[in-house]
């Protein structure tokens, strides 16, 4: 598995970005080797996010990026935000036993 972790400024109107991502979130979810994603808003901070994305593995990333549809998904985000993706690989995860 890998995590994408992906901080967004937004520069545009923040129901906007919002409404974005969410067509965005659903192209992703359909792809092969996504698992779930979260959007998460900073606190006290309008116009701040960090979305957290688990695929089964980079490739399977890579494809869905590829794919000539996400092109006007990566406009749309473009116009409103500025964001830094970086991909990661899980090492330690604990719960409440």
């Amino acid at each position: 598995m890998i995590t994408l972790i992906n901080r967004f400024e937004v520069t545009g109107p923040v129901a906007e970005f919002e409404r974005v991502f969410d067509r965005t979130s659903a192209f992703f979810a359909a792809q092969p080797g996504f698992i779930r994603h979260r959007l998460l808003r900073r606190t006290g901070e309008a116009g701040h996010y960090v979305n957290v994305a688990d695929w089964e593995d980079e490739q399977s990333f890579r494809r869905a990026l590829e794919l000539p549809e996400f092109g006007s998904h990566r406009t749309a985000l473009r116009a409103l935000s500025s964001s830094d993706p970086n991909l990661y690989t899980p090492l330690l995860e604990r719960v409440p036993s």
